[in-house]
């Protein structure tokens, strides 16, 4: 009987018995015709012809070998079911073995693919190939690359249930048109959620990919969208698109300036004055920010530089020796009393010193020593004008001077000119 590898025919053998060497042989129980006797005289006479019998012999043995052939035909053929990743075919073959289907119709077994038999291969056996696809799958909000037999999303969630609390299958982008794409469809027995932009979307008896499933609803996804198909808690499933938005934000910060010092002869002892004012720099930064939603995901520093450096304040401080005080001039003689009930003079002379000036101070005023009046023309306890407080050997402003300093610049002025240059308060300074 044939094999399956063998090149099979339904005519094994030759209907000629006897091949052309073989030596011709009486039939039992026939006379010898080559060899027939002559009359009692014992003479021979030349022997006839001899007649064969091919025709009975050669119709039994064809008939033998063709009853054989049928047998073995019908041994050697199969009908069979092949499953390739859900695309049924019937196939009739003479392969006898699993694997010679599959190679007769060129189907490809890696590694992770599966098959559900192997050997033998019997009349009406149904095979089934899965090959096995990468898909990007998210699980407790870790990516990762698995591999899967299933055909459907719903198929693949089920299986990957029992390796993580929450499972979401990653569709990627393609580059024609920015579709969403798993590398199975997007099989649904029954109504499908989309979720995105805020709303939950409803298709009806979905049987489609995941792009055909947001084209129908014409949900038009961005550059850098993101499209996961997960199970909800009733077991059914979901798809859920995410906003993603990357963009540069840019924000300014300020940069503190530094201060120093520097010595000036032009200026006393203790005076201070700013020759350089100083001026905070810029500090630009930009980052570059994820949102998904709306909400923000992460922020990555793209650049950080001072784009406006700080100006350096500079203050001068005072090294030129203050001159000593003059001296008091030798006391006048006091007016004469007024008449009752007439005002007296204001004393242009006397012990400045014995002088009330505090009361003189609070008046003009009001005790303190930098103030400077609404127009900007007199300074200090005293309301010198900047004038005058030169002319009494006072440098800078008076309202910069100290109170001991101001003071002793105002006696030396009453005892030069009295306290009419005070025409106000003066009259204080006797109080």
């Amino acid at each position: 009987m044939p094999g399956h590898d063998d090149g099979w025919s339904p005519v094994q053998f030759s209907t000629r018995l006897l091949g052309p060497t073989s030596r011709d042989a009486a039939e039992p129980g026939l006379p010898d015709e080559a060899t027939a006797a002559t009359p009692a005289t014992g003479t021979a006479t030349a022997a006839a012809p001899r007649r064969r019998r091919w025709l009975p012999v050669t119709a039994g043995a064809a008939a033998l070998v063709l009853g054989a052939g049928t047998a073995g035909y019908a041994h050697a053929h199969k009908d069979v079911v092949l499953d390739v990743d859900g695309r049924l075919q019937d196939v009739s073959t003479f392969a006898g073995s699993v694997e010679g289907l599959l190679a007769q119709e060129g189907v490809v077994v890696g590694e992770r693919d599966t098959v559900s038999a192997s050997g033998a291969l019997t009349d009406g056996l149904e095979v089934v190939v899965r090959h096995a696809n990468a898909v990007t799958v998210s699980m407790d909000g870790t990516e990762q690359v698995v591999w899967t037999t299933a055909l459907s999303a719903q198929e693949a969630l089920e299986d990957l249930s029992s390796r993580a609390t929450s499972v979401a299958l990653v569709a990627s982008r393609s580059s024609a048109g920015g579709r969403a794409e798993l590398p199975l469809d997007l099989t649904v027995r029954g109504a499908a959620e989309v979720h995105v932009d805020g709303q939950v979307l409803t298709v009806p008896e979905a049987d489609a990919t995941v792009a055909g499933v947001l084209g129908e609803l014409g949900i038009t996804l961005g550059p850098l969208d993101r499209v996961q198909v997960v199970r909800d808690a009733g077991g059914e499933v979901d798809v859920v698109v995410q906003r993603v938005v990357v963009e540069n934000v840019t924000t300014t910060h300020e940069v503190p300036f530094t201060s120093r010092e520097q010595q000036d002869a032009a200026l006393f002892t203790g005076e201070r004055a700013v020759a350089q004012a100083g001026v905070p720099g810029v500090r630009t930064l930009v980052e570059r920010v994820t949102t998904v939603d709306g909400a923000e995901q992460s922020r990555v520093p793209v650049t950080d530089a001072v784009t406006q450096a700080p100006v350096e304040e500079v203050v001068s401080v005072g090294t030129k020796a203050r001159p000593a005080p003059k001296p008091a001039a030798a006391p006048r003689a006091a007016a004469p009393a007024a008449p009752a009930g007439t005002a007296g003079p204001i004393a242009a002379g006397g012990d400045a010193d014995s002088l009330n000036w505090a009361a003189l101070a609070r008046c003009e005023s009001g005790g303190r020593v930098d103030v400077v009046s609404s127009t900007g023309k007199y300074h200090g306890l005293y309301q010198f004008s900047v004038a005058t407080w030169q002319s009494v050997g006072g440098a800078g402003l008076p309202s910069q001077a100290s109170a001991d300093e101001q003071t002793a610049r105002a006696k030396m002025l009453y005892n030069r000119s009295g306290a009419g240059q005070w025409p106000h308060c003066g009259k204080n300074l006797f109080s």
